[in-house]
């Protein structure tokens, strides 16, 4: 029989982060430190901001939620502030626990203050080599890359992508898209994959989030990608019903067959009712998907929008699975496996941290 996993335990383990949105997880104190420095106008006072961006994202909607995203957006367009939120996210990211996480972002979306593509994506990186040195020095070493978003309602996904390329050396470890996934089919930027394939670039999807089991075979079948953004509509092509116990469809078959990665981020789909009828963390897919044997692993998404870390998603669900530290390393495993990294630095990473971290809880 499991041993439930403690508070302790869950706040020791070495952890993953593979979805975590850059522009999701700002301090709310730096929102409105600089937000007075260039003038841009919150909803709410500074000591009300971290509450309002939880509610505000608890609507129930996706589009809505992604409305809250204006005024993270609007604190990042100078290099400094690009660079200093950089920064922090790696600074919490390692007290949390985090060994290994990507960081994406739209370049697209911080041009308000002149700067070029390039210049956006250097700052970032400034940011996020200060923030590991900073992480180091404390005692807590943290491997960060940059993951590049184009915006999938935008038009340049085949520019971001080569952006991708340009720097994947110095950096930046892959490419996503992301945005209102109704009506913006990943195909609509079928020439950016194209591109990535060509050139043997890592790449994401946000698919099954906002949209069904269409948007999933899209990225797939037609895209390629690597890993699923969410996916969490996977559900939708598995039988509850099936007379030996749940029954797998075609694609949700080839997606566990072919070890295909869910980004899942629990929370972050409660909040937007990413799934019909699911009123609590206790009925999200991922425990039903981890025992059908799929690479689930475990995410925030936006740490800001929803109130949360690492430790507090692994956490909720020890509180609705009874997760012993047996699970939770599975998990960790999982996404270590996922990263946008080359072979031998995963596997490092497993053996020489993740591995002995669990054992030492």
């Amino acid at each position: 029989m499991t041993t439930v996993a403690t508070p302790e335990q869950v706040l020791r383990a070495p952890k993953v982060a593979l979805h975590e949105h850059l522009d999701g997880g700002v301090r709310p104190s730096t929102v409105a430190q600089i937000a007075d420095e260039i003038g841009h106008e919150l909803p709410v006072p500074a000591e009300q901001l971290g509450l309002w961006f939880a509610e505000a994202a608890s609507s129930g909607s996706l589009p809505r939620y992604l409305e809250t995203f204006v005024h993270t957006v609007a604190v990042m367009q100078r290099p400094q502030d690009l660079a200093r939120v950089a920064k922090e996210a790696v600074l919490d990211l390692a007290a949390d626990g985090v060994v290994y996480a990507e960081l994406r972002w739209a370049p697209e979306q911080h041009l308000a203050a002149d700067l070029t593509l390039p210049e956006t994506v250097e700052a970032v990186q400034a940011g996020i080599d200060e923030g590991r040195a900073e992480a180091a020095a404390e005692g807590s070493p943290i491997v960060v890359g940059q993951l590049l978003t184009a915006m999938r309602h935008a038009q340049h996904g085949l520019a971001i992508a080569e952006l991708v390329v340009e720097y994947r050396d110095r950096g930046v470890c892959g490419f996503d898209i992301a945005g209102a996934e109704d009506g913006f089919p990943p195909i609509l930027h079928l020439e950016a994959f194209e591109y990535l394939r060509r050139e043997n670039a890592h790449f994401t999807i946000h698919a099954g989030e906002g949209f069904g089991l269409p948007s999933i075979w899209q990225a797939i079948q037609r895209c390629g990608a690597d890993r699923l953004g969410h996916g969490v509509r996977i559900i939708d092509d598995i039988d509850l019903a099936g007379a030996q116990g749940p029954e797998l469809g075609r694609l949700s078959a080839y997606i566990r067959d072919k070890r295909i990665p869910l980004e899942m981020c629990p929370s972050s789909n409660l909040q937007t009712s990413a799934v019909p009828g699911m009123r609590s963390i206790a009925d999200h897919p991922i425990g039903l998907l981890k025992e059908l044997g799929f690479r689930v692993t475990v995410n925030c998404d936006n740490r800001l929008m929803s109130g949360t870390s690492m430790s507090r998603e692994l956490q909720l669900l020890v509180d609705a699975f009874d997760y012993g530290t047996e699970e939770l390393r599975w998990f960790t495993v999982n996404a270590m496996k996922s990263a946008f990294l080359p072979f031998e630095e995963r596997l490092t990473l497993i053996n020489d941290v993740i591995k002995p971290g669990y054992a030492a809880l």
